[in-house]
């Protein structure tokens, strides 16, 4: 066995499915609980484990897909490694739900950027700019979709539903030519079947995936993307006869999209798709998967009324009122695939609660048609509590990542076969209860604070125009102010002298000694490149919600708890267990110092309480607003010391809020009143002459852009470049903007470097929508992930560009 495999089937290594006698296991790990990885294999001789998984992160325990990818993209490895890497990954998450007792194992949920990317793939709807000229496709043409080239941009990439997954989207119109040029699904099946897996191949639905597109560049905004419904089917009947072939049984089709607010039309998209494939799909065993939310009610009558599916996938987690419609009324003779094992958050499942909606869900589609799932894929989960070794015990015994929420689904679908484990749900049973209980949760003094905070709105006294000009007076900024999202490049010497300092090998001020180098030296970049507001780079930072939550109380940390953001790009998300609060401040030191090295304007970098709140695993007891509030009255404590130091800039970045959206409309203005009111308590409290800004990333912005306004930050620098300026659209029908806004002016998760020409002309169109005197102009992101030989040429077109069109103004008036 490769080392890679051993690493990933590390919990279940000493397993084998021989042993279907009655015999219990222990995992044995020094690092890890016993009871969280004990489970039983006496239900073999019982029957067959009605268990299924609906997806499992690709990156690896220890992101080896990451480093074998970012090698690719380099030139350093050949695209042979990339596919040997990906492959042994494969592999070893196959084994190791089969070692583990999983009935349906998915397969082509494995992916070496997206999976909307390779169902794009296998459609073979590649825009023409990327000169595709049919064959299948590889991964020239599919990172160039994906990433962009020298020669031309990336697709647009936005959220994946509520989640900090990102996909590549479907850039479609009436003259796509559909054609099969991606045989991966079919060839991932096969490969699982030769290492003795029979799997069930998962395609993301033909109608959600419409309805995930855009119409490209050049197609009426009107374009109905399910007019192409009939235009696609025939590829993925291709791919189901390849499949049958080749001897699946069953065949997963995501359709997430149900979970949305669907009108008639859309919903009779479902019913029109798959009684045309009804032909196709005869002889296959079909699930229909829906996971995030619940599922509405036509939605729900739609989905059951299809003929040719054999199952139904729900998210019972998030979905609570989808029980309702399970109890009042499921097809006869149909599966349920149920989902009671959260794929979303990382705390262990409650398998006492669970068992229970379990065998009521029994009584109501009997013994043999009900399948424990996960709610979703487990793509939005940490990998292996395994690779854990320093994680607070108590902490640890309250979570479950992937690895462990395989375990515990078979737990449960062995408990439902009448032959429970004991031990292990004993074992559950007190962590629950120790969860409960444990004073380190509960802070008085925190709950009292945050609980005051309800009733009142929290607004600075002054309007923003009136700010503005105080601003403007005090900092004296020219037209077109030039400034940075927050992040420059972190070099592999910063990432090293960060991890020296954590194991203790350098000293404090050894340190400080090199991050205030790094400081000054992004300083000294920014003032040659004549950059306006100015920011330190971050180099004492190693992720945007991490750094905050390393110092904040109620928060715990992993060492490998990654979780794939988009690409190769992976976060660490921290765990919110306890009530939250700011023992002192957290940035005050770096500001300062970094102010102290210009006479510019030097940003205060902070992140916000709601994407604090969206980017971390957070704690399920209490409403997420309240935690939020929580966080709120943090950041506030360290916006207030950061203006008593003299910092006159402050940004606190958002770049979640929208992310947080829920899927159905009636639960926006909820959620919006409580997100919008937790960054107004941020800065409430400041002088009109400091400037608050904030920054938003990679979302559809449109639907909130009244809520944007009613946060009243006095500059957003927001996303742009890659969704085509849709952004700007709302300015275009009317909507009036009288803070400082900063779309931005190019795309900084593509290594290209734009020319001046292309930033003035992007520049140009925000002009003609915006008035000069609030638009700023800044890249779309931070510049964390490029390197310095692309962020300085693109920092200086940009520059220049700027200036550029502060002359042609300055002439025009």
């Amino acid at each position: 066995m490769n080392q890679l495999s051993h690493h990933i089937r590390a919990p279940f290594r000493a397993i084998s499915l021989r042993l279907s006698h009655s015999t219990s296991f222990i995992a044995t790990n020094s690092h890890s609980p016993p009871s969280l990885l004990r489970f039983s294999f006496r239900s073999f001789s019982v029957r067959a484990m009605a268990s299924h998984i609906v997806g499992y992160p690709r990156m690896g325990p220890k992101r080896e897909l990451k480093f074998a990818l970012e090698s690719f993209w380099d030139g350093k490895s050949s695209a042979e490694d990339l596919q040997k890497v990906a492959a042994d990954l494969r592999s070893s998450i196959w084994k190791q739900m089969s070692d583990a007792g999983i009935k349906f194992i998915p397969s082509n949920t494995f992916s070496c950027y997206d999976q909307v990317l390779d169902t794009t793939a296998m459609l073979g709807a590649v825009p023409p700019r990327y000169g595709w000229n049919g064959g299948e496709i590889g991964f020239d043409v599919y990172f160039s979709m994906a990433r962009g080239n020298a020669s031309v941009p990336a697709m647009e990439m936005t959220k994946w539903f509520d989640t900090n997954y990102h996909y590549i989207v479907p850039e479609l119109g009436p003259e796509v030519n559909f054609s099969y040029a991606s045989h991966k699904a079919v060839n991932e099946y096969k490969e699982a079947k030769a290492l003795g897996v029979d799997t069930v191949p998962v395609l993301v639905g033909p109608v959600s995936y419409l309805l995930l597109s855009k119409p490209a560049k050049g197609v009426e905004k009107s374009f109905s993307l399910l007019s192409l419904i009939d235009k696609i089917l025939p590829v993925y009947q291709e791919v189901l006869a390849e499949l049958k072939a080749a001897g699946a049984s069953w065949i997963q089709f995501d359709e997430p999209k149900l979970v949305m607010d669907l009108g008639a039309h859309e919903l009779q998209a479902f019913t029109h798709a798959y009684s045309a494939l009804e032909a196709s799909l005869s002889g296959l065993n079909v699930l229909v998967e829906t996971y995030f939310a619940d599922v509405p009610v036509e939605a729900y009558k739609t989905l059951t009324s299809l003929k040719s599916v054999t199952g139904f996938g729900f998210d019972l987690v998030r979905g609570t009122k989808t029980l309702e419609l399970i109890k009042g009324g499921f097809p006869s003779g149909k599966y349920l695939f149920a989902g009671v094992v959260d794929g979303r958050n990382i705390w262990a499942n409650n398998l006492a609660s669970s068992l229970d909606t379990l065998k009521a869900l029994e009584g109501i589609v009997g013994k043999d048609k009900l399948v424990v799932s996960t709610s979703c894929s487990l793509l939005h989960t940490a990998v292996d509590l395994v690779n854990e070794p320093k994680l607070d015990k108590e902490i640890k015994s309250w979570l479950a990542f992937a690895a462990q929420k395989v375990v515990e689904v078979n737990a449960l679908a062995t408990a439902l076969a009448g032959q429970q484990d004991e031990a292990f749900f004993s074992a559950n049973a007190a962590a629950q209860a120790s969860r409960k209980s444990s004073p380190r949760v509960t802070n008085e003094t925190v709950q009292k604070a945050a609980a005051a905070l309800k009733g009142s709105d929290h607004r600075r006294a002054t309007n923003v125009s009136a700010r503005l000009d105080s601003q403007q007076k005090k900092l004296n900024l020219p037209i077109l102010p030039t400034t940075t999202i927050g992040s420059f490049p972190q070099t592999m010497d910063l990432r090293r002298v960060r991890r020296e300092y954590k194991a203790k090998k350098i000293s404090e001020q050894n340190y400080v000694e090199a991050i205030k180098e790094e400081i000054n030296k992004v300083v000294k970049i920014q003032e040659e490149l004549d950059i306006d507001v100015l920011v330190h780079g971050e180099p004492e930072r190693n992720d945007m919600v991490e750094y905050f939550g390393e110092q904040l109380s109620g928060f715990a940390f992993t060492a490998n708890g990654w979780v794939q953001s988009y690409g190769s790009r992976c976060v660490k998300p921290p765990i919110i267990y306890g009530d939250v609060s700011r023992p002192k401040a957290m940035t005050v030191f770096w500001s300062s110092m970094a102010q102290s090295m210009t006479k510019r304007p030097m940003k205060g970098m902070l992140t916000g309480p709601v994407t604090i709140l969206n980017w971390s695993f957070v704690r399920n007891d209490q409403p997420r607003f309240e935690t939020c509030y929580q966080i709120a009255l943090a950041i506030k404590d360290e916006v207030e010391d950061l203006e008593k130091a003299g910092i006159t800039v402050i940004q606190i970045d958002e770049a979640a809020l929208r992310e947080g959206l829920p899927l159905r409309k009636s639960e926006h203005s909820f959620y919006l009143n409580w997100a919008v009111h937790s960054f107004r308590i941020t800065n409430c409290g400041v002088e009109d002459t400091t400037q608050i800004h904030t920054h938003m990333c990679y979302s559809n912005f449109n639907d909130i852009i009244h809520s944007i306004i009613d946060m009243d930050a006095d500059v957003i620098t927001i996303e742009n470049s890659r969704s085509d300026e849709k952004l700007l659209s709302v300015f275009r029908e009317g909507v009036k903007y009288g803070a400082g806004i900063g779309p931005g002016v190019y795309d900084i998760h593509s290594p290209r470097i734009p020319s001046e020409e292309e930033i003035a002309d992007r520049i140009e169109k925000m002009l003609a929508v915006l008035e000069s005197n609030i638009l700023w102009v800044n890249p779309d992101c931070g510049l964390k992930t490029r390197k310095y030989a692309e962020v300085k040429p693109a920092l200086s077109n940009m520059v220049a560009a700027a200036k550029h069109l502060r002359t042609k103004l300055g002439s025009a008036q």
